[in-house]
């Protein structure tokens, strides 16, 4: 795993000059041209949501996760510029970012009435004409409050689900309504970190399948949503497997269903400590949300 050096940094502004955490990336040269042809366009890529939109992955020193380039979007402005296309890359995601806190702050990273949907709406203002692609990864820490110590809160679960339903509809047309003719939107949905709590056995997997539930329920809500802002939603449960209880062999546990052994390869959730239990991807698991995210993204792209 790469993980940023200190060229990476926090900065914490106003929205004047924009509170964010920024990660600029430049995925190659453009495709080769023919003499006086015009040259291959570059495109924008501004990635909003959480810590996950970020590569965030546990370290021995933080086992609690850092940003790194090996997250969906690095893979995504990668493998583009291995077909020739050139995407510059913005990040703006805070971690443990809510669709709450996106609209109206108080989150880790923007104070006072900063707010990353602020800042992402200054971003596309300023590139109205401009190519580019914005992807939004919100929900998930909305509803992990209610998944807190093996325990399923289905009243917590029922306020938060309202909030993602009220609240997403508003920051994709906010986000929309600024934007240029030239961008395209996608939205993700998320597999499910807790189905590794299956093969701890007992109250454990009790739990594990309570989680399914719950987070079916989340992706049903984050589809309605952007099915109703005319977003195409990467299917990124179903591109971990999400529903595949096809059992498998998991080296060191024995049979387990399919779902839960890919949970374990493309997450940190099996991992013994410092490096987890932690519900983020490693390079695998990001470079299959990329995956996912390639497979609704109209040409060209």
């Amino acid at each position: 795993m790469s993980v940023l050096k200190s060229s990476r940094i926090w900065l914490t502004m106003g929205v004047a000059t924009m509170t964010m955490l920024v990660g600029f990336a430049t995925a190659g040269l453009n495709a080769p041209t023919q003499a006086g042809a015009d040259p291959v366009p570059a495109y924008f890529y501004l990635d909003v949501g959480a810590s996950e939109s970020l590569g965030f992955q546990p370290t021995p020193d933080t086992p609690h996760g850092v940003p790194t380039d090996e997250g969906y979007a690095n893979d995504l402005v990668a493998h583009e510029a291995a077909r020739g296309i050139d995407v510059e890359l913005t990040q703006v995601g805070c971690p443990g970012e809510t669709t709450t806190t996106m609209l109206n702050g108080d989150d880790h990273c923007y104070g006072g009435v900063d707010t990353q949907l602020a800042a992402a709406m200054t971003f596309l203002s300023d590139h109205q004409d401009e190519q580019g692609i914005v992807t939004i990864d919100l929900g998930f820490n909305n509803i992990r409050r209610c998944l807190h110590r093996e325990i399923d809160n289905e009243d917590c679960v029922d306020k938060q689900l309202s909030d993602v339903r009220t609240d997403l509809p508003l920051i994709v047309q906010s986000l929309k309504s600024v934007a240029g003719p030239d961008v395209t939107f996608v939205g993700l949905d998320h597999y499910d970190p807790y189905l590794a709590f299956e093969i701890r056995g007992g109250a454990a997997t009790e739990f594990a399948h309570d989680s399914e539930h719950v987070m079916d329920r989340l992706n049903g809500v984050l589809q309605y949503v952007y099915s109703s802002s005319d977003v195409p939603m990467a299917d990124v449960d179903d591109f971990f497997d999400g529903k595949d209880r096809s059992l498998v062999t998991l080296t060191g546990v024995g049979s387990v269903p399919n779902n839960v052994a890919q949970i374990c390869h493309l997450t940190w959730m099996c991992a013994s400590g410092p490096y987890g239990p932690d519900f983020h991807p490693d390079d695998e698991g990001y470079s299959t949300i990329a995956e996912s995210i390639e497979a609704v993204l109209p040409a060209p792209w």
